[in-house]
């Protein structure tokens, strides 16, 4: 069965989620104007921000059970669009879970982050269902501008100042390298479908074309933070508030990253020389100087922040594959990345910043003393970002499937997998030791304890923990589930 292109009605269900995402947010734009903000408004923010993600998983559920799985015309309707938007879901929600209880502490009101985290997310689904290329900037675009505000929602504090301006000027400027990777793929193929693109690419691509694809590719490295597009990266989730950065890090990623994969899969030859790489050499220089960075950070956020550049090589180690597996590894990834990413935010957030508005690593000295469940569940954390067995949860799964991808793709990629393994061994320098300062180093006599965690972050910290840990017990159910949607939504790597 499929379903006429033009159809209006076809259309509107099939971005039905998208639709109740945004009109969410513009419901809530009007409830936050209506007065100033006290408490019980934030409940109310708060609770109807929760039911427009309610209402958007289950338009989602009806949709992908409703509307023809065969991934024709400018929108996709196959499973691995809706594995992408449950993440991107998932990762909204714990992020204006945390949100509400860090907004009173930061003195800003929370209607305007709420709706703009909302409305970035409605950008995020738009671009993983996005079969056209106009329709994966527009994506592009919708999350961006939104993510710019956010990164300087926190008008107090010039750090944030400086961060929101970096973030526009740099995506602004990578913006103009997709804007013309698409025009210059048009001239040459005179489409912007990507399902044609890959049949008029078929025989050979012109030098147009090749161009076009290379310019394509620097515009998504930019939004994964892929090195050397990454030097935005440190500065904005440094200066952006701890709950955005951490929103940044995982829910920007796994939209652009849905995106990636399927341009590559249905757009690009599995025997295009250019492309194939460019995105090993991405991966490879993303994993080492990703980790290599990160070594030296004593500034969590900084440390995190060079952390999700490293895993963003590893996540590229899977789209060089050029094979369903590879894209069934990334989409198990991106969840375990953002349960142990939001959950290590969570924690920060809860820590509380030092006076001068930075989150140094002694913060965190003899934590295990005070909080001793912030304490345990940052170590599950870390241990999981590093992917250590057993103790790290599903994080160990995650990066074993991407090395299993890689090994099996029909051209292995040996070099890749080497190189990630070494780049995982030496992330344990920094993963470690946030572990061991949290156990081993004495709270130091001066410092003041941390603040009660609030009941929202708290409930944050505890599902993300128990579904790291459970899942890392037993992670067949999520395994079937993402190698399914891989395989049915690109068969035979198209």
């Amino acid at each position: 069965m499929t379903a006429p292109v033009a159809d209006p009605a076809f259309l509107t269900r099939a971005l039905l989620p998208d639709l109740v995402v945004s009109g969410g947010a513009m419901l809530l734009l009007l409830y936050g104007v209506w007065g100033p903000e006290t408490e019980g408004r934030r409940r109310g923010l708060l609770l109807g921000a929760l039911v427009t993600i309610a209402a958007a998983t289950c338009a989602t559920a009806f949709t992908a059970a409703t509307l023809p799985r065969t991934g024709v015309g400018p929108l996709a309707t196959d499973a691995f669009r809706w594995m992408a938007d449950v993440v991107i879901l998932l990762g909204t929600l714990l992020t204006l879970m945390v949100m509400r209880d860090h907004a009173p502490r930061a003195r800003w009101a929370l209607a305007e982050p709420a709706v703009l985290v909302l409305l970035a997310a409605g950008g995020m689904m738009l671009l993983a269902a996005a079969r056209d290329l106009i329709l994966v900037f527009l994506g592009i675009e919708l999350m961006s501008v939104a993510s710019y505000v956010l990164a300087g929602i926190d008008r107090r504090n010039p750090r944030s100042a400086e961060a929101a301006l970096k973030y526009f000027l740099l995506g602004a400027f990578s913006t103009g390298f997709l804007l013309y990777g698409i025009a210059l793929l048009y001239g040459a193929t005179g489409t912007t479908d990507l399902a044609r693109i890959g049949q008029a690419l078929a025989a050979g691509p012109s030098v147009m074309a090749t161009a076009g694809l290379g310019l394509l590719l620097v515009g998504f490295a930019f939004k994964v933070a892929a090195v050397p597009f990454h030097l935005w990266t440190p500065d904005v989730y440094d200066g952006a508030p701890t709950p955005v950065s951490g929103f940044f890090a995982t829910a920007v990623k796994a939209a652009t990253f849905t995106a990636l994969v399927r341009v590559t899969l249905v757009a690009v030859s599995p025997t295009l020389v250019p492309w194939n790489e460019a995105v090993w050499w991405l991966a490879a220089l993303t994993m080492i100087a990703g980790n290599a960075f990160a070594i030296r950070q004593r500034n969590l956020k900084r440390m995190l922040a060079y952390s999700s550049i490293a895993h963003a090589g590893f996540l590229l180690v899977a789209v060089a594959t050029h094979t369903p597996a590879g894209a069934a590894a990334i989409q198990f990834y991106l969840l375990a990345y953002a349960l142990a990413t939001i959950g290590a935010f969570a924690v920060l957030s809860a820590v509380g910043e030092a006076a001068d508005g930075i989150l140094h690593a002694r913060r965190l000295e003899g934590l295990w003393q005070v909080r001793p469940g912030l304490a345990m569940a940052m170590a599950v954390f870390m241990l999981a970002l590093l992917g250590f067995p057993l103790a790290g949860g599903i994080g160990f799964f995650a990066k074993w499937y991407v090395l299993q991808a890689a090994l099996q793709a029909p051209v292995p990629q040996t070099a890749l997998s080497i190189i990630l393994v070494v780049a995982t061994v030496v992330s344990a320098t920094f993963y470690l030791y946030v572990v061991m300062v949290m156990f081993m180093r004495p709270r130091p006599a001066d410092a003041e304890a941390p603040a009660p965690t609030p009941a929202m972050t708290r409930l944050v910290i505890a599902t993300a923990v128990v579904v790291i840990l459970v899942f890392g017990v037993y992670p067949t159910p999520l395994v079937r589930v993402a190698r399914a949607s891989a395989a049915s939504s690109f068969p035979a790597g198209r």
